[in-house]
């Protein structure tokens, strides 16, 4: 995806007095770099970029796209937290702010991350639908698998999950909050022909035995989903398969 160019040229208007110091981590090995920024109330980590790249620095490098939460490109660490710039609102009372990019991914530019290996344990837990060969039972409103789609399908796979998670930081191999669960999703869904397939997939330490259940991933989540609790649900589901 390319480096986010800013749009807005003409500076917004600021609250009385107020200056945020923006420290951004540079590509450079522990390399930072301050700026400080005029800032409007309310104020977010990604209009703060755009002042930084429009104002200061051209060459700053991050990503954007839909400005609302529903693309998660924008994922970076503030203060230490994976988030979404675009929903990283700067408190009033707050002067200073630290945006670095997304851990345990490969840093490309300043605040641009290689997605390359999130998307492949993405990919191996088969994320698309899988459609039976006969018709398939529909998924009643209020049953057990509406209530688990419900809260599992509306990740926009910004990988802030995975990220936070320390066992995928330390493994290449481990499948990751998202992709597990979005395998959840998947599994109960009685219109979906392939929950063999991708319950094989989960097993092991690579998968669902290879979390540790700190659940940084269900905190770091920036729609307030909880890949923590669908990992459980999975380790269920295969001691029930098992029999």
């Amino acid at each position: 995806m390319p480096v986010a160019i800013a749009a807005r040229t003409d500076p917004p208007p600021t609250a009385a007095g107020r200056t945020i110091r923006v420290t951004i981590r540079r590509s450079e090995a522990d390399a930072r770099q301050a700026f400080d920024v005029p800032a409007t109330n309310p104020v977010t980590v990604l209009d703060l970029l755009c002042d930084v790249q429009q104002r200061h620095d051209p060459t700053l490098a991050f990503r954007y796209s839909c400005r609302v939460a529903m693309c998660g490109t924008c994922a970076v660490r503030v203060d230490g937290r994976s988030t979404l710039a675009c929903r990283a609102v700067v408190p009033p009372g707050r002067h200073a702010v630290e945006v670095a990019p997304l851990a345990g991914l490969p840093v490309v530019r300043d605040l641009v991350v290689d997605m390359r290996p999130f998307w492949e344990e993405w990919r191996r837990v088969m994320p698309w639908f899988v459609p039976p060969d006969s018709p398939a039972p529909r998924v009643a409103p209020g049953s057990a698998a509406s209530e688990v789609l419900e809260r599992t399908l509306d990740c926009i796979s910004c990988a802030a999950c995975y990220s936070s998670c320390e066992i995928a930081r330390l493994r290449d191999d481990y499948l990751g909050p998202a992709a597990l669960n979005r395998a959840l999703a998947l599994i109960v869904d009685p219109r979906d022909a392939a929950a063999g397939e991708r319950l094989r997939a989960v097993e092991g330490a690579d998968g669902v035995d290879g979390c540790r259940s700190v659940q940084a991933c269900t905190s770091a989540c920036p729609l307030g989903l909880d890949p923590s609790r669908s990992i459980v649900a999975l380790r269920r589901i295969r001691m029930q398969a098992r029999g």
